[in-house]
């Protein structure tokens, strides 16, 4: 896989005089089925979060309050995403080093994922993860 599949993906929604929706509905908006939801919030000023990759596991990331920059890497190349709009999310394909940086006091960073959690799906180590990625 390569950082050129992970990209910025508009929500589609709607608005009117009692605010906003977005929505996100397989497989028109992203190319997996949700199989996890869970959220970060409440990161202390100058803290990361990521500093891992994933086999298999396909992500949608959203800044549903605040802002947050992502840096994605793919063993070749790093490209990095910065997210501050609910109705926008940030499509990550399998095997993408990732870091969570810069986060905003009030940001709430919603993920999607294609699979229920799983250690061995993980690289931990960034050295482990080029190994594989850059073979």
């Amino acid at each position: 896989m390569t950082i050129s599949e992970c990209k910025l993906v508009d929500l589609p929604g709607s608005a009117d005089d009692r605010g906003k929706l977005a929505f996100v509905e397989p497989p028109s908006t992203i190319p997996f089925e949700i199989r996890r939801v869970y959220y970060l919030f409440d990161i202390p000023s100058g803290k990361e979060r990521g500093a891992h990759g994933h086999r298999d596991l396909q992500q949608l990331m959203i800044a549903v309050s605040g802002s947050f920059s992502v840096v994605l890497d793919d063993g070749k190349e790093c490209k990095t995403f910065r997210l501050s709009k609910p109705d926008q999310g940030l499509y990550i394909s399998k095997m993408i080093w990732r870091d969570l940086k810069d986060f905003s006091e009030d940001a709430v960073c919603l993920v999607l994922a294609s699979e229920r959690y799983a250690e061995d799906d993980y690289f931990r180590s960034y050295d482990e993860f080029y190994r594989e990625a850059t073979p």
